[in-house]
């Protein structure tokens, strides 16, 4: 007798994901969770961080556009109180419902690997008869700097549920983390310094990007300090509390001070504690899979999302998760790219937004990794000054970049940064996909006055 067809560790949304498919396809299926069902982007990251970030968005937006009366500043417990109800006030008893109606059984505790097809929760050992589903997702990688384990600092998670505007806030990393969330205590009144280690904060995006978005949060009173690394940390009186000031040492003999630290250096997988050491992974690193999930030398173990390093956004993991529950239901050993049972997506477009103001929206390759890969590109580059992005918003600026392999003539990389452009990046996500080539791509009429004016005018300057 096994307990259950299908036991998914992690109940995030990658690992609801994976479970429903699964159930919706007659398998027993049980959802283990050690925190909250919903995980980490229901509670710490992508709903309370969007949540901070929009009141911000639509003032400055308002702002831009004469005859719309707006006040002076936010209001910031009203801001915090439509944070709290997007994380339902971290009760997760709504999400539990909702798995529970998709005929998953919910088991609270920490799952390990123990066998094969074996989960112990809490010293209560889970049998699968058909696979065994890792999905743990990361957690905050976090720097070796002298000083910083006696600190009191924030993560991603304080960054996202505090109920105060801190006074100060230092913001260690320009990567997405660091910038949304110093741009969005500026907003809401904080003091921000971020500290970033190369020219320009995202350095993962085109260098453009990062440089829009820099002037963005300098325009927003953001003090950023750039070329230089953490050295080490220290608190006003060398002993750590919730709201004493915290001192960050840099580089170049400087240091800067905040009433708060946020550690936003990046994240890891989160394979410690799951006993990935007796298949000969390493705790810390990631899972090795194949488009289909499996993991790599045990064919009863499968994963999906950040915890396989693959692609550290949550829609991408969700979609991993629904191909490892096709395959896992279809019995799929080798399926064909581009089926339902192959994360195929992961190699070629997969689209990203780094909600700032101005936003980054991008999808594909950047001109670096299409260099490196050895593609024969073309890269055009154009302000977004259309009717559509002029009417959007007195002094609109932004910039487009589209990147053509000039054997196939079709699309590898796409990066928008403006304001309001994320909602642009789905259609160049269906052109990756779908290998349209750019003589094809010139019969989509954009819609006039619109901002996807901008494709008629990136062809244009293309050549057609």
């Amino acid at each position: 007798m096994t307990d259950f067809d299908v036991i998914v560790i992690g109940g995030g949304p990658v690992g609801e994901n994976a479970a429903a498919r699964t159930a919706a396809g007659g398998l027993r299926t049980a959802l283990v969770e050690a925190e909250k069902v919903g995980g980490e982007c229901s509670y710490w990251a992508c709903m309370p961080s969007k949540a901070l970030l929009r009141p911000g968005h639509a003032l400055a937006a308002a702002r831009r556009v004469p005859g719309v009366p707006v006040g002076e500043r936010l209001d910031p417990a009203a801001v915090l109180k439509r944070r709290n109800e997007f994380t339902s006030n971290w009760d997760d008893s709504g999400q539990v419902g909702w798995a529970v109606g998709a005929g998953l059984e919910v088991v609270r505790g920490r799952g390990r690997l123990v066998g094969e097809r074996q989960v112990d929760v809490g010293g209560r050992v889970l049998t699968a008869s058909r696979a065994v589903v890792v999905c743990t997702g990361s957690v905050p990688r976090i720097p070796s700097l002298p000083g910083l384990s006696e600190a009191s600092y924030w993560t991603s998670r304080e960054a996202t549920s505090a109920q105060e505007v801190p006074s100060s806030l230092v913001v260690l990393g320009g990567g997405v983390v660091g910038v949304e969330m110093a741009q969005a205590w500026a907003r809401l009144g904080s003091k921000v310094t971020l500290v970033v280690s190369g020219e320009r904060p995202l350095p993962k995006a085109e260098p453009f990007a990062g440089d829009l978005v820099a002037d963005g949060l300098r325009e927003d009173g953001v003090t950023l300090r750039t070329g230089v690394r953490a050295t080490g940390v220290s608190t006003a009186d060398g002993v750590s509390t919730a709201d004493g000031e915290v001192t960050l040492e840099l580089s170049d003999g400087s240091s800067v001070s905040g009433a708060h630290l946020l550690v936003a250096t990046g994240r890891q997988p989160a394979t410690f504690d799951l006993g990935v050491e007796q298949y000969g992974f390493t705790a810390g690193d990631a899972l090795p899979v194949d488009d289909t999930g499996r993991v790599s030398g045990v064919d009863w173990l499968y994963a999906a999302g950040d915890v396989t390093g693959r692609a550290l956004l949550t829609h991408q993991g969700k979609y991993a998760a629904r191909a490892v529950g096709t395959a896992i239901v279809t019995g799929a050993e080798s399926p064909a790219p581009w089926t339902a049972a192959v994360a195929t997506a992961d190699h070629t477009a997969v689209p990203q937004v780094v909600f700032t103001d101005p936003e980054v929206a991008s999808v594909g390759w950047t001109e670096a990794e299409a260099r490196k890969k050895g593609v024969e590109i073309r890269v055009v580059d154009l302000d977004i000054a259309v009717a559509g992005s002029s009417l959007h918003a007195d002094g609109y600026r932004g910039k487009a970049r589209m990147i053509v392999n000039e054997k196939t003539r079709t699309l590898v990389g796409v990066t928008f940064a403006g304001p309001d452009t994320a909602e642009l990046i789905h259609a160049a996500t269906i052109a990756i996909v779908g290998e349209v080539t750019v003589d094809r791509l010139w019969h989509a009429v954009p819609a006039y006055p619109t901002i996807s004016e901008v494709w008629l005018r990136l062809l244009e300057a293309y050549g057609l």
